[in-house]
This record gives C-alpha cells, sequence and structure tokens, in this order.
C-alpha cells in the first residue's frame, strides 16, 4: 500500500484533527454504498481506511514514523521486511489509545458499515482493515397497551397478557403517569440474537369516586346538615375501605379535610393522602323540626 500520509493527502506535521478530516471525506466521496456505479471506489475507500488506521491511531502512528511498521500495519525486521512476526494474524487486531478507530466514524457517518457491501466490507479487499462482525439482531419488541386502575396503582403491579396462554405481573412504579412505558427486557419476540423486549404502555383509567391528583386522592363525602353544624364522625371511603373522620362544627360545603396515609404510593416509600370534600346534604324527606326552625328564625329576622 502507498505511504498513509499521501493516500490520505495530509502532511507528516498533520494533527489528528486534519487527518481526521482528511478521512472523513475520503470515506464520504469513496463509500461503496455511495459509488455503486464506480467500481474503482471500493478500492479507494478500503485503501483510506487502512491509511487511517495506520496514522489515525497514536500508537501505530509512532511505529510508522520511527519505521518500525510499514504501511500495512506489519513489523519491520531486519532483512526480513515485510513479514509479520509477534502480530500474528491481521495487523489491525488492536487498537491504541488514537483518535477513535475508522469503524466508529464511518458508523457515525453511515450507521454501520453494511449496506449493499455485506456483513464484511472489507472481507474482499486485500490488505484493507476488517471490520467488527455485527451481533445477530434481536427480536422484534413487543408493543402492549395497559389499562390499569387507582388500585393497581397502589398496589404497585397488574396483570398482562403476553401471550395466548402467558400472563405476568408488571411492576408499575410509584407515580407512575397515563401514557408512560414500561420495559420488560427479553419478553418480546424470538430473533437471531435473543429476545426483544415488551413495551408496556400503560393507560390509567378514571374512578367513580376517586380523583387522582399526583400520590393524593379527593374525593367528595356527604354530609347531613346537622353533622355540619354541630361536629361529629363521617365515614370517608379509600381504596381499602371507608375510615371514620371527625370533623369539626360549623363545617362549611367544600371544605376539604385530609386522611393522611391513604393515598397512593410514592417514590420516597410513603404514601399520599385521601383529600376529602364535604358536600353538605339535606335529608330525601321533608323534616318538620328542620323546617320549622328555619321559618322561625325567619320570622324572628322580619319581626327585627
Amino acid at each position: 500500500m502507498r505511504d498513509p500520509y499521501q493516500v490520505l493527502g495530509v502532511a507528516k506535521t498533520a494533527d489528528e484533527k486534519e487527518i481526521k478530516s482528511a478521512f472523513r471525506k475520503l470515506a464520504k466521496k469513496f463509500h461503496p454504498d455511495q459509488n455503486k456505479d464506480n467500481p474503482q471506489a471500493k478500492e479507494k475507500f478500503a485503501e483510506a481506511n487502512a491509511a487511517y488506521e495506520i496514522i489515525g491511531d497514536k500508537k501505530k502512528r509512532a511505529q510508522f514514523d520511527a519505521g518500525e511498521i510499514d504501511a500495512e500495519g506489519k513489523e519491520k525486521f531486519q532483512g526480513f521486511e515485510g513479514f509479520g512476526g509477534a502480530h500474528g494474524g491481521h495487523p489491525f487486531g488492536g487498537r491504541g489509545g488514537g483518535m477513535g478507530g475508522a469503524e466508529d466514524i464511518l458508523s457515525q457517518m453511515f450507521g454501520g458499515m453494511g449496506g449493499s457491501m455485506g456483513g464484511d466490507p472489507f472481507g474482499q479487499m486485500g490488505g484493507g482493515a476488517r471490520g467488527r462482525a455485527r451481533p445477530a439482531p434481536k427480536g422484534e419488541d413487543r408493543k402492549i397497551n395497559l389499562s390499569v386502575h387507582l388500585k393497581d396503582l397502589a398496589a404497585g403491579k397488574a396483570p398482562v397478557k403476553l401471550g395466548p396462554e402467558r400472563t405476568v405481573n408488571v411492576t408499575i412504579p410509584p407515580e407512575a403517569e397515563d401514557g408512560q412505558t414500561i420495559r420488560l427486557k427479553g419478553q418480546g419476540q424470538e430473533g437471531p440474537g435473543g429476545k426483544g423486549d415488551a413495551l408496556i404502555t400503560i393507560s390509567i383509567s378514571r374512578h367513580p369516586e376517586f380523583v387522582r391528583e399526583g400520590a393524593n386522592l379527593r374525593v367528595h363525602v356527604p354530609v347531613d346538615l346537622k353533622t355540619a353544624v354541630v361536629g361529629g364522625k363521617i365515614r370517608v371511603p379509600t381504596l381499602g375501605g371507608a375510615v371514620a373522620l371527625t370533623i369539626p362544627g360549623w363545617s362549611s360545603s367544600g371544605a376539604v379535610f385530609r386522611v393522611r396515609g391513604k393515598g397512593l404510593p410514592k417514590r420516597d416509600g410513603s404514601n399520599g393522602d385521601i383529600m376529602a370534600v364535604l358536600s353538605i346534604q339535606l335529608p330525601e324527606d321533608e323534616d318538620a323540626e328542620l323546617l320549622a326552625l328555619f321559618k322561625g328564625s325567619q320570622h324572628s329576622s322580619d319581626n327585627d
């Protein structure tokens, strides 16, 4: 192979940035996938790649400049130049602490080195650096929409069907949001390189009583007029069953009382609260005493 500096068109004093820029230009110009009608592009592309594997690597560049290796990366021995010695096999089997290998740059530019060239773009070129073998692709991800209820959020798990006869419990993270996606690794379709993942998108169902506010749950609680006026105990619903709550006298409709720790799980391991909103209701049947009380109060006010 020609002198790698000449191949890339840079001076021997060129810095790393200049060498990398020169290689990128040649790789873009001669990449076979971009030059399918140019039979010479493949050869020039391989030559540029092999040159960059030498002077694009700090260690190999220093060895080449010192005359320890030739333009193909083979060690030079006294009287036996060109024969590979201690390196054995392939001259580019290892990589020093340089500017990033040619494969890394090509991967950034072209998203990999496959395409029309096949899995190994340099396998047939002779003297060029061989690309790393691609891992076998995994199977496709399985996408599933899962409707969850507030009780599922409280329990931190919900059943999801992964197949005709397979159902598993998926962990619901605390304070999960509607539309959030949960990944189950290895629960997707089978492929040459193993199974893909299951992507579970959760949809939080509305509850007939509770309105979710983060980890808190808001609920409207009916209270009779007498209890609202004089105070007393009311029953407040929670996801685990109703609990008793004492309210003070003269509580107005719309007043909010907090039942601590009866809401949904939080990220810190604690639970949110139930926010009980009072809704004062009159008795279904007319209460003669209550009616007389208010009528008497009205007459007294009129006389004043």
